[in-house]
């Protein structure tokens, strides 16, 4: 077998990373191959200023590219070496990816690869999610604890969280910059990025799930038949903000979200609740430690009917990776 994966792997591997969850479908990440490195950048002009205003959003988009590529890469049979932030004076430069051939291709690989398309953001409320003592003790085998903290919110919770979001969208009611964003964002086509009006849901529906972030309305009525939305609220932790830690952060997120999504479980990531100091304040006391609360996960259930939501749009391969040696550049 060759020491060194093709292009065309690569390029494989980064259209199937490229399915990868980020804020608003921003998609703030590029890649470089010179045949023998695959490196991985920020793209801070994909960054939303008003909403992500430290850039913490950005850096976790960018950690579950990372590990979506490397579940791209395991099942193609390479095994990924990690470098993160290798270059001091360039912190946009967040990794760089050597390989080596894998000994085999397990099953898992190739699931949770499958997973990674048939995974979609789900905004309506859930059903309850079926025998979830045993699937959380399984995920959280998963990953690396150090990597992040998982807390799983009591039903009890859920009006505090509730009166947090709520209070999140009151503080930022004048906030003209964030509006603009959330509206040049959603609901409407920009080429190959942002959230399509059919991926979100009307006010109705927000009202049912309680926690969402109040989006431009929309036309729905959907799943009328789940009065209530009964999901499990999931919420990672790092110690501290740093971009180690938020990179980190992110490749935990794509594993939950993954792995969520081989149980057959839906999800819906939440981050307006951390995005404002007062409510992120409240989920920091919900879960009851040191920790800061990164990003909230929805879990639960969508009826068999419901289950293959709309797909959001990617940028093309053209926009989101260089690879010089076979003279394709941006």
């Amino acid at each position: 077998m060759n020491q060194l994966p093709t292009g065309e792997t690569i390029e494989k591997a980064v259209l199937l990373a490229g399915r990868a969850p980020s804020l608003h479908n921003s998609q703030p990440w590029h890649w470089t191959f010179d045949g023998h490195t695959l490196r991985l950048f920020a793209v801070p002009e994909r960054m939303l200023p008003a909403t992500d205003t430290s850039g913490r959003q950005l850096l976790i988009s960018c950690g579950i590219a990372l590990d979506h590529l490397r579940t791209a890469m395991a099942v193609a049979g390479w095994r990924v070496h990690l470098a993160r932030f290798p270059d001091p004076n360039r912190r946009e430069h967040l990794v760089n990816i050597t390989f080596e051939p894998a000994r085999i291709i397990t099953d898992g690989d190739r699931d949770r690869a499958d997973a990674i398309l048939r995974r979609h953001t789900d905004r309506l409320p859930f059903q309850e999610p079926t025998g979830w003592p045993d699937f959380e003790e399984v995920l959280r085998s998963t990953f690396d604890p150090s990597d992040a903290t998982l807390d799983v919110l009591g039903d009890d919770s859920r009006p505090t969280l509730a009166r947090a979001s709520e209070m999140s969208a009151a503080l930022r009611r004048y906030d003209a910059g964030y509006h603009a964003e959330l509206q040049w964002w959603t609901g409407h086509a920009i080429a190959d990025a942002g959230v399509p009006s059919e991926a979100l849901v009307a006010q109705e529906e927000r009202q049912r799930v309680g926690v969402s972030r109040k989006f431009p309305s929309t036309t729905g009525g959907r799943r009328g038949e789940v009065t209530e939305d009964h999901s499990k609220i999931l919420v990672l932790s790092t110690d501290r903000d740093t971009p180690a830690e938020l990179l980190r952060c992110g490749e935990v997120l794509s594993t939950v979200l993954l792995e969520c999504t081989l149980a057959g479980f839906a999800t819906c990531p939440l981050t307006h609740l951390t995005e404002v100091p007062r409510s992120r304040a409240v989920v920091r006391e919900l879960i009851g430690h040191s920790g800061l609360p990164q990003v909230l996960i929805r879990v639960g259930i969508a009826p068999e009917a419901q289950r293959n939501g709309p797909a959001t749009p990617r940028r093309p391969l053209s926009e989101i990776l260089d690879m010089p040696e076979s003279g394709r550049t941006l």
